[in-house]
C-alpha cells in the first residue's frame, strides 16, 4: 500500500510518515540574481505616472555629433541640435494559483502542505523571471529590422562550425571586441552552461576566486572568472539539438548559447499588482480547498534596445511574444522613415553571445 496516492502526495494508509524534505529544486536562476539587472528609476516613474500602463516610451537624451568648422574670423558657425531617442518598454504579467485540499491534511496526520508552497513562492517566481528575461534575449537576437540585424551579426560569435566548435582561450575577447571594439571593458559577466565551464576547466581558462576562512586557509570558491570576467554557471541556458550528414554520416551535437553581459545591461523593475497575493477558502469542493493565488508585474528592459509591440496580442505580452525578433529594434530617434532615423550606437550596449559546441 505504499504507492497509494491521494491529490499527488504519498502516503501509506497504514503506517505513514510524511518526509518534511521537499522535491530539489535545480534551477538556479543566477541570470535573475546577478549584477546584470539594475533597477531603472526612469522606468519607474514612467509607469506608475500614467495609471499603471503596460507600455511606455522613454526618451534617452542624444549625443552631441556634427562637424566643427574652422574658426578663423570669415566661416559662420552652424549649430545643430541633438536628437532624442526613444525605448519601448512593456510591463509583463504573471499569474499563477496553487490548490490544496483539507482531505490532504487529514489523511497525512497533519502535514501542511499550503505552508509548503508558501515556503517556495520567492524561488518559483525567480523561475518565471529567467524564462522572461531568456525570452527577452532570444528575441534580442532574433531582431529582423536592418539595424536590428546588423547588431546581431556584431554581438554573436557562432564557433560551432570552427575547428572542433569548442570555445579557445581567445573565444571571449574576440567575440566582447567584435561587438564594442573599445568599450569591450564594459562587459563584466559570461553566462554558460556546465557543460562549456567545464570544457574551459578542461583547459585551465577558468580561475576559481577563493577566500581565506578564519583559521587562515584559502580554498577555492564555486565562482570562477575567464579573462577578468565573472562566470556564473546555468543549465537553463539555451541549448539546441543539432543533427546533421557529414561525408554521409549522421553527426549529432549540441549547440550551446552563452551570454556576456555587463553590469547593469538590463534595466529591471518590479511594478507590483494590486492584489500580489491572497488567498481563497472553498468549504464546498472537494470537503474544501484552499487556494493562493500570485500576482506579479515586472519591466525587462535590454539597455540601447526598445520593445516595439508588433506582435502583441494583449496588454501583457507572453514569453513566445518577447522571442519575436519583429518586436524589438535598437533604439532610434523615432523618424517614421527608417531612413532618417539616428540609432543608438551599437558598441555602446554591453550584451553578446557566443554559441559553441561546448
Amino acid at each position: 500500500m505504499a504507492n497509494v496516492k491521494f491529490d499527488s502526495k504519498s502516503f501509506n494508509p497504514e503506517a505513514f510518515k510524511y518526509s518534511t524534505e521537499r522535491v530539489p529544486n535545480l534551477r538556479l536562476n543566477e541570470m535573475r540574481k546577478s549584477k546584470a539587472l539594475r533597477g531603472s528609476g526612469d522606468i519607474r516613474d514612467v509607469i506608475t505616472s500614467q495609471n499603471g500602463t503596460a507600455y511606455a516610451r522613454i526618451a534617452m537624451r542624444g549625443l552631441l555629433d556634427g562637424d566643427a568648422v574652422n574658426y578663423d574670423g570669415q566661416t559662420d558657425i552652424e549649430a545643430t541640435s541633438t536628437k532624442t531617442f526613444e525605448r519601448g518598454v512593456v510591463v509583463t504579467g504573471r499569474a499563477k494559483a496553487w490548490m490544496e485540499k483539507d482531505f490532504s491534511y487529514d489523511i497525512t496526520s497533519g502535514v501542511d502542505f499550503m505552508d509548503n508552497i508558501a515556503q517556495q513562492v520567492a524561488e518559483y517566481k525567480e523561475g518565471l523571471d529567467q524564462d522572461t528575461i531568456y525570452a527577452v534575449l532570444k528575441g534580442v537576437f532574433d531582431m529582423t529590422s536592418t539595424k536590428g540585424a546588423e547588431f546581431v551579426k556584431r554581438h554573436t560569435n557562432d564557433v560551432t562550425e570552427v575547428g572542433d566548435g569548442l570555445m579557445t582561450p581567445t573565444t571571449l575577447n574576440s567575440t566582447t571586441n567584435k561587438a564594442c571594439g573599445a568599450n569591450k571593458k564594459k562587459f563584466t559577466l559570461v553566462f554558460m552552461h556546465s557543460n562549456v565551464a567545464t570544457n574551459l576547466e578542461n583547459l585551465n581558462l577558468l580561475e576559481h576566486l577563493k577566500y581565506t576562512d578564519k583559521d587562515g586557509v584559502t580554498r577555492n570558491l564555486d565562482l570562477g572568472t575567464w579573462n577578468g570576467k565573472l562566470v556564473i554557471i546555468d543549465d537553463g541556458l539555451p541549448t539546441e539539438e543539432v543533427e546533421e550528414v557529414v561525408d554521409g554520416n549522421t553527426v549529432n551535437y549540441t549547440k550551446y548559447t552563452s551570454y556576456v553581459l555587463g553590469d547593469g545591461a538590463i534595466d529591471y523593475e518590479d511594478i507590483g499588482a494590486k492584489v500580489p497575493y491572497e488567498m481563497a477558502r472553498d468549504p464546498r469542493t472537494n470537503g474544501g480547498e484552499d487556494t493562493l493565488y500570485m500576482r506579479q508585474r515586472k519591466v525587462f528592459a535590454p539597455y540601447g534596445i526598445s520593445y516595439e509591440k508588433k506582435s502583441q496580442t494583449s496588454l501583457s505580452p507572453t514569453d513566445e511574444e518577447l522571442t519575436k525578433g519583429e518586436n524589438w529594434d535598437l533604439v532610434h530617434s523615432g523618424e517614421t522613415t527608417a531612413s532618417k532615423r539616428t540609432y543608438i550606437n551599437h558598441k555602446a550596449i554591453p550584451i553578446a553571445r557566443i554559441i559553441s559546441r561546448g
